[in-house]
């Protein structure tokens, strides 16, 4: 799953920010969607890894989800999920685990 994130974040769109960001979700049925932060020159409208990671999923059928991992270029600390990405996750329960990787793999 780590690698998946890991993978996901070097096909990020992100011109403005260069902040790179993925994230690979895990399924209840078992499968793996991946996913990376997509930006727009009217940032509002940005989607953020975890989002689009989610949207792969429910448009293949998927809405049960057991863990989703995160990674960026942050070398030190960790930055989790916010905003509109929380409560996207929140839309699909609480009872999924959330893994955040740094460059350290810590």
């Amino acid at each position: 799953l780590f690698d998946e994130a890991r993978l996901a974040k070097y096909r990020a769109y992100c011109p403005y920010s260069h902040f790179r960001v993925g994230a690979a979700l895990l399924t209840s049925t078992g499968k793996i969607y991946n996913g990376c932060n997509v930006e727009n020159a009217s940032y509002p409208l940005s989607t953020c890894a975890e989002r689009t990671t989610i949207v792969k999923a429910v448009s293949e059928g998927e809405q049960s989800f057991q863990t989703i991992a995160t990674t960026w270029d942050v070398e030190l600390g960790f930055i989790g999920p916010y905003g509109s990405c929380r409560q996207t996750l929140a839309e699909f329960g609480l009872g999924f685990d959330v893994y955040l990787i740094n460059t350290k793999n810590e």
